[in-house]
């Protein structure tokens, strides 16, 4: 099976800090035979490495934090990750959770406060929309590891 993974978790330092988030138990859904389909929608966007942290505000607007409009980048780099996703027939999509990109079900509040709300990220809201099965990897289903 080929699975949509935020970049991040296979160790690209693409994060809005600069780092990444190497998750093992991702790793060894490779291992386990699928193929992980890397993508940063935020870098597909267009946003550089670093870059200012960004919450989805009320009207969803993606604002960073000093008061940036960025919602066009990730408009645009969540397109392109369904086009990745559609071109390399991804049918799960495995993304950080709470990221204005990448939450799926949960996302900061747009207070830069670490307050968490019940939402989705803008490309996670996109590939749910497109069909794929959208999880976090705070919430892997088990299955995957054994198909």
């Amino acid at each position: 099976m080929n699975i949509l993974v935020s970049h991040c978790f296979l160790g690209e330092p693409c994060r809005y800090d600069g780092a990444s988030r190497l998750d093992r138990q991702i790793i060894e859904l490779h291992r386990a035979g699928h193929n992980l389909i890397p993508v940063c929608p935020e870098v597909l966007g267009g946003l550089d490495v670093p870059r200012s942290p960004a919450e989805i505000q009320p009207d969803g607007r993606v604002l960073t934090q000093d008061g940036q409009d960025v919602t066009a980048a990730y408009r645009a780099g969540a397109e392109r990750a369904v086009a990745i996703a559609r071109e390399k027939g991804c049918t799960v999509a495995i993304l950080k959770a709470r990221s204005p990109s990448c939450g799926c079900g949960e996302i900061y509040d747009g207070t830069f406060t670490h307050t968490v709300k019940t939402g989705w990220g803008v490309a996670a809201r996109l590939l749910d929309e497109a069909g794929l099965e959208v999880m976090d990897e705070e919430h892997i289903q088990a299955s995957l590891y054994n198909l």
